[in-house]
């Protein structure tokens, strides 16, 4: 009986693992072609935004004075990196109500990176983000490599020397 019971424990083990595997595998691909709209309200695939070596998710709102700070260190990162293979992407968390503000606010940020909407929560969601702003660094592969919560002067040093250490080990 105790062999049994054992067998049993250990086989459902096994299966919580490779039940695990394929979930987190199937959510990174669905995140890679999920397809989301633009500033001009043009749907675009996630998959086009993608970095050649990594892909920076900032997730921000208008509401959100902590985004209004770092919006500017996320764009000075943008063009510290971009000609090293890492995508920016700035996804706006508004919802529905606010999207009218959403484009206006981006150009008097002088976001230069592309924006994307998210008024439905679906990428905050499948991100499991809770704080704003939230930045996820996704490896070539799309795999979660690196996750920032929230916003403090000085942390955009702690975001590029992450960024730094990351293409070293893409390389």
């Amino acid at each position: 009986m105790n062999c049994l019971f054992l067998f049993t424990a250990t086989m459902k083990k096994y299966l919580l693992l490779i039940f695990s595997v394929f979930f987190v595998t199937l959510t990174s691909a669905q995140i890679r072609n999920m397809e989301v709209q633009d500033l001009e309200q043009n749907w675009i695939s996630l998959e086009k935004l993608n970095g050649e070596k990594l892909t920076v998710l900032d997730f921000w709102a208008t509401w959100c004075k902590p985004c209004v700070s770092s919006i500017p260190k996320i764009n000075a990162l943008y063009h510290q990196f971009s000609n090293e293979g890492v995508a920016f992407v700035g996804v706006n968390t508004d919802g529905p109500r606010n999207q009218a503000k959403v484009k206006p606010f981006a150009n008097s940020l002088n976001i230069e990176y592309p924006v994307v909407l998210d008024p439905d929560l679906e990428l905050v969601n499948e991100f499991n983000i809770t704080v704003f702003p939230s930045l996820i660094v996704l490896d070539s592969k799309g795999d979660e490599v690196f996750i920032h919560e929230g916003y403090n002067p000085g942390d955009e040093l702690a975001i590029k020397n992450n960024l730094e250490k990351l293409l070293a080990n893409e390389k």
